[in-house]
């Protein structure tokens, strides 16, 4: 009999059911006797001894369901080991409630700072297996991570729609789409979507060569001008400050976001109309799409197979096309930012996409 924990944490995203019945489906056609307790609410449930026992049924038809049959929440890494408000050491009680259950592994669904967590526990004596999801696709170790494509495509989506509308008003439009640290998400659906300017955390805009795009689009005739611009997306003033120095001044800050102050100084220096769009939590929403099906599917499986031969300590990740798994201590706490000089940004910038820098 082998016994498994499974939760999912952090932001919710596509194929997270998905990628939870390719593990299930593997343990059940493999004839070994599981049980399987779903924790509820991400590490929280895990904490506070919140599960509910799952049978093969619970997984049943949730192959194109969105969001999290277990529910999740956010538990930043750098409070885990803090006291909860009733003096509880969080650590220590996962690691009771991981032996109370007797299990023999747990099964990890989450982005950067769940595997912080997760590998933690791994240290802690816990056995650990992990899944990459995030619609960041910030996860080190991995190529892709599951949700990043289905997230492309909204994105790519909300901005396609936008390119009617603003060539038909000869407007510049601004789409905010998700990424505070990292900007594949924005990059992909830029480029997939035809934008004219992406605008990413790890490339710092000068916004006097936004504008030059913008004039430059003017005098050939556009109309209009698309710009994709990431949540973290930062000028060259402020990516020189400290980290200090940045909070105090996005504190002060008098726009609801980056987006809208590029738009007020486009505005200021060009006179241009200039329309904000914010898809926002609809990046993480709706069914998976077929890639991330089949993806999720296919770590799902290899994380079954690490539990049946007893493996653990890895995240199931993908590397050079093929799914592979990846020691847990050589993921947690990294981020895989875009290279300003990596092909994707130079092929981007020889089609004439600017990154305001």
């Amino acid at each position: 009999m082998k016994r498994i924990g499974m939760l999912t944490s952090g932001g919710d995203c596509q194929a997270l059911n998905a990628a939870m019945r390719g593990v299930v489906k593997t343990l059940v056609h493999s004839k070994e006797d599981v049980e399987i307790y779903g924790f509820l609410d991400g590490y929280r449930g895990l904490i506070y001894g919140k599960f509910r026992m799952l049978t093969g049924a619970d997984f049943s038809g949730i192959l194109t369901k969105g969001g999290t049959i277990l529910g999740t929440s956010r538990t930043p890494f750098k409070t885990i080991q803090d006291p909860d408000e009733n003096g509880l050491n969080k650590v220590e009680a996962m690691k009771q409630t991981y032996h109370k259950l007797q299990l023999d592994c747990l099964v990890i669904l989450g982005g950067n700072g769940t595997h912080k967590t997760a590998n933690l526990l791994r240290q802690e004596g816990l056995n650990v297996v992990t899944l990459p999801k995030t619609i960041d696709n910030d996860l080190w170790g991995t190529d892709m991570t599951f949700g990043f494509q289905s997230a492309v495509n909204i994105a790519t989506e909300a901005i396609d729609c936008i390119h009617t509308t603003a060539a038909s008003h000869g407007r510049v439009f601004i789409v905010e789409v998700m990424g505070h640290k990292v900007g594949w998400l924005t990059l992909n659906a830029g480029m997939a979507s035809g934008a004219d300017i992406i605008l990413l955390p790890e490339i710092p805009y000068d916004i006097d060569k936004v504008i030059d795009k913008i004039e430059e689009r003017d005098r050939n005739g556009s109309r209009f001008t698309i710009i994709a611009v990431a949540e973290g997306a930062i000028s060259k003033k402020d990516a020189k400050l400290s980290k200090k120095e940045l909070k105090e001044k996005l504190k002060d800050r008098k726009y609801p976001s980056v987006s809208y102050e590029i738009a007020a100084k486009i505005q200021e220096k060009t006179g241009r109309e200039v329309r904000v769009t914010v898809p926002g939590h609809m990046q993480r929403g709706g069914s998976p799409c077929p890639y991330d099906r089949v993806f999720a599917s296919r770590l799902g499986s290899k994380a079954g197979e690490l539990i049946l031969k007893g493996d653990y300590g890895y995240m199931v990740g993908y590397r050079n096309r093929e799914i592979v798994k990846v020691p847990l201590d050589e993921v947690a706490g990294k981020l895989k930012m875009v290279d300003p000089d990596s092909s994707i940004v130079k092929e981007a910038k020889l089609l004439g996409i600017s990154f305001g820098d």
